[in-house]
């Protein structure tokens, strides 16, 4: 996708970057739909905890099989309209796993489900790097915040369907009808580069890139740490604190606000501070809050340390993606590459957290997540990859060496 830096008005960028948000917006909002009527479609399907466990991780595999395809179907039909029809089956694909009747069909629902979040995801990512890039400074990390806020306002409805007992075949089929809706009208203000008549189609899948592969690894500390975080935390503060279940099910939408609000007020940490500065920086303070997590002595302490780990990881996959968008001259391949890697990181933290508890404690399980944490730090150089470290103005430039 060819980047025009200087071209673009002022008011055409800002609506660009309100329609891409707002894309972002919408693609949480399927998540959080989906996330808060499990327990329903659980009952539904009559599968037992492990039978779930097996279907859930059918998303992750569908998205990490799917995304490479995102780029060749850009360069297809161009970048908006890529974005319009791979959102569109997302947000459809919601009523499809309220559908399913059993395990094989609920597998095979999820497996539509991730396929088309992986490849919308990157589409959305490759257009937010181009409005980065024309804007001439960060916007990623909120739009990621604008992800957030959207998954908190699809599970605040779908927590709302639930408390008054609704269908959520019926509750999904709204939802996906009003966020389609939404994202058409939202797909209208995005931008729509286009790769050049000469230019090679992309290959349907592709092995990431080096450079991708380098910034995924970042990404990988980043997504395990969260992962991790958002699904053990409530069971750490029960299990290991012998907290109430109330208390224990706050330290998680606790986590989950942080990360919210760091993104969506990352952007300028990172134009004063640049990438590299920002990522070290947030891995020493993930690192903290996980020894927090691992040694505090009283549940306010470990708290603490969850929240120190969400703010710590809080805008690195945003700006891994922008890097991987500039590492190349295949800012979507890139991209998908550098998902791939963090959505496996995705599916394999909170099987591996419950591994290593059974064989030894929750305790040891988050000392992994500590190390991995530590690893932002030492890995943050890896975001200056691209040739700069993040999308700043001239005044805010730093030097080089840092």
């Amino acid at each position: 996708m060819p980047i025009e830096t200087a071209s673009a008005a002022p008011a055409q960028l800002k609506r660009a970057r309100y329609a891409v948000a707002a894309v972002f917006c919408v693609h949480g909002a399927v998540t959080g739909s989906f996330a808060t009527r499990i327990p329903w479609i659980q009952d539904h399907t009559g599968v037992g905890a492990g039978q779930l466990g097996l279907a859930l991780a059918f998303p992750a595999i569908g998205a990490s099989l799917a995304m490479p395809l995102a780029a060749a179907v850009a360069h297809r039909f161009g970048a908006r309209a890529a974005l319009r029809g791979l959102l569109a089956l997302w947000t459809l694909s919601l009523t499809l796993p309220a559908l399913a009747v059993d395990l094989p069909t609920l597998c095979g629902a999820l497996f539509v489900f991730g396929a088309t979040a992986g490849m919308s995801d990157v589409t959305m990512n490759a257009l937010g790097v181009e409005v980065e890039n024309r804007m001439g400074r960060s916007i990623m990390s909120s739009l990621h915040g604008m992800w957030s806020a959207g998954a908190l306002l699809g599970s605040a409805g779908g927590t709302l369907a639930a408390h008054l007992g609704g269908d959520a075949r019926l509750h999904h089929a709204l939802a996906a009808a009003v966020l389609t809706v939404c994202g058409l009208i939202a797909c209208q203000g995005a931008p729509d580069p286009r790769s050049a008549p000469e230019d090679d189609p992309p290959p349907r899948f592709a092995l990431p890139p080096k450079s991708a592969v380098l910034i995924g690894a970042v990404g990988f500390c980043a997504v395990f740490a969260e992962g991790a975080s958002l699904d053990w935390s409530a069971v750490y503060l029960r299990d290991v604190m012998d907290t109430s279940a109330g208390l224990a099910a706050a330290s998680t939408t606790a986590f989950a606000l942080t990360m919210a609000v760091a993104r969506l007020a990352g952007d300028r940490v990172v134009d004063r501070f640049g990438a590299v500065r920002t990522v070290r920086t947030g891995g020493v303070l993930a690192t903290a809050g996980g020894l927090l997590v691992v040694a505090g002595p009283h549940p306010a302490a470990v708290m603490a340390g969850f929240g120190l780990i969400g703010l710590g990881v809080s805008v690195v996959v945003p700006l891994a993606f922008a890097a991987a968008g500039r590492s190349g001259p295949n800012p979507s391949q890139a991209i998908a590459g550098v998902a791939t890697i963090t959505y496996t990181s995705g599916l394999i933290a909170p099987s591996a957290i419950g591994a290593v508890a059974d064989a030894t404690s929750l305790v040891v399980s988050f000392g992994l997540v500590t190390a991995l944490a530590l690893g932002l730090t030492a890995g943050a150089g890896v975001l200056r990859s691209a040739g700069r470290e993040a999308v700043q103005s001239p005044a805010a430039q730093e030097p080089a060496a840092r």
